[in-house]
């Protein structure tokens, strides 16, 4: 195994600058060595060292440092806790190094091979699908798998590379971006505000059919925010429903108000075929539509490129644009 080391974070720390020679790698893949192996036999035939080389490494690297990192027996060799501390250091760093090498082959490569992500259902159908060609265009070679779901998957355990999810994130596990704010907001046919009369006030939605989704964490109940005061309201109608397109055709065909996102509202709502009500209160308060991926450390040069090209498309919200 060969190994490198710069360990920026150990050197910011320290408010110094410091110049690794060659000599000082060499201490540093010797104590390496040492930490995974019982002798400094082992240890320089790991790295193809004479043991008398590992052991003078290691004894420079004392030196240098003004602390013991070994103790020494006649049949092994023992870290100590400082030992084992900077040791650990060392492969943090090299795995790093290695990973930032790999990353920057991938990168002087044309991008190639499979990526696996996971969109909300509608929103996704909606709204991704369609520029999804355009991200392919850029990258002809590159093998592009997509789940389209609203059930909740597990990006770790499925092998996902990334995805987009709207709401509050409370995996942990996920690193997230925040590609735009998500706002939730009321909505009803012009038929049936003719019909029934346009609500001013929250509580007055306890007089409305509301088209329920039981999906919600909060159903029945809606939560309405001005931005200074919170409203619980407990709603009723005729429709239930967790299918977005289901509450969208009904609210069209004047069933009843219905409360859903802003990506789902927007076309209907230019094209006038729903109004805004209530426009001053937000449903279901503010959450936001995330591009996330597995925490872990190396990121493929193909995910990286995705992620560009989401926070791009969304800098304006797809649904916005004209």
């Amino acid at each position: 195994m060969q190994y490198a080391l710069v360990d920026r974070e150990m050197l910011r720390e320290c408010g110094v600058m410091i110049k690794i020679n060659s000599q000082h790698i060499d201490e540093m893949t010797a104590l390496m060595a040492v930490a995974s192996n019982d002798s400094f036999a082992a240890a320089g035939k790991a790295i193809g060292r004479h043991p008398t080389i590992i052991s003078k490494r290691i004894a420079s690297l004392e030196v240098r440092l003004g602390v013991r990192l070994v103790e020494r027996t006649t049949r092994q060799v023992q870290l100590t806790d400082a030992g084992r501390r900077l040791a650990d250091k060392y492969r943090v760093a090299a795995d790093l190094i290695d990973e930032a090498q790999q990353q920057a082959a991938e990168d002087a490569a044309e991008l190639r091979g499979r990526l696996k992500l996971a969109f909300p259902a509608t929103m996704g159908r909606l709204w991704l699908a369609p520029k999804i060609p355009d991200f392919m265009a850029m990258y002809p070679k590159l093998e592009l798998d997509i789940h389209y779901s609203d059930d909740f998957v597990d990006l770790i355990e499925g092998g996902f590379d990334a995805a987009i999810r709207i709401g509050h994130l409370t995996d942990s596990r996920l690193v997230a971006r925040k590609l735009t704010t998500h706002k939730r907001i009321l909505t009803a046919s012009p038929g049936y505000l003719e019909q029934h009369g346009i609500p001013h006030q929250p509580s007055q939605l306890l007089e409305h059919n509301c088209i329920g989704n039981p999906s919600l964490h909060s159903y029945p109940i809606w939560r309405l925010s001005d931005g200074q005061n919170m409203e619980m309201v407990r709603t009723s109608g005729t429709l239930h429903t967790n299918d977005s397109i289901a509450m969208l055709e009904a609210a069209r065909a004047n069933v009843g108000i219905l409360g859903a996102g802003e990506w789902l509202l927007a076309r209907d709502l230019a094209e006038g075929t729903l109004l805004h009500i209530l426009p001053q209160w937000t449903f279901d308060g503010e959450g936001g539509i995330y591009l996330v991926r597995p925490s872990r450390r190396h990121v493929s040069a193909r995910t990286d490129a995705f992620v560009s090209w989401a926070r791009d498309l969304f800098q304006i919200e797809p649904w916005a644009q004209r």
